[in-house]
């Protein structure tokens, strides 16, 4: 059965590319979940339509991305943790909270997820975090981790 890939399928093909496949591993696992249709000529033509069109899409995606890494890159983001003797914290700052923050002093939405943090900060003081906003694409924040004042 010869099918036209619309999404990468790991050791059997890449998205545009027409390839023949088992009947029923096209039929039954392929074309249900969308990661293949089958080769007729009308199908190629609108395939190659929505390859294009993703190919656009992730180009003004990317070009977006790389906008956001050069306003990001320098910025500055301050939380405010409860701690105690040796200025340990009460807790630790994990990536959610970094995101929250970004969020709520950047206005910036970036997913927890990109956030690279080798392990939740402990400690009060300055630290450097990555963001990796796309496959090539990363840049740095400053968090500064500051003692919450007590009332």
């Amino acid at each position: 059965m010869k099918v036209i890939f619309l999404e990468d399928v790991p050791n059997i093909g890449k998205a545009g590319q027409i390839k023949d496949v088992a009947e029923g591993y096209g039929r039954n696992y392929l074309i249900p979940r969308k990661l293949a249709a089958p080769a007729r000529t009308q199908d190629i033509k609108n395939v190659e339509a929505q390859i294009k069109a993703r190919a656009r899409i992730a180009a003004n995606t990317e070009a977006e991305m790389k906008a956001l890494a050069a306003d990001l890159k320098g910025k500055e983001i301050k939380l405010k943790a409860r701690s105690g003797q040796q200025e340990r914290l009460y807790g630790s700052i994990t990536t959610a909270d970094i995101s929250a923050a970004m969020e709520k002093q950047l206005a910036v939405n970036v997913d927890k997820k990109k956030i690279e943090l080798a392990e939740p900060i402990h400690q009060l003081g300055n630290y450097e975090v990555s963001i990796r906003l796309g496959k090539d694409i990363m840049t740095s924040i400053k968090v500064v981790v500051e003692p919450e004042k007590e009332s």
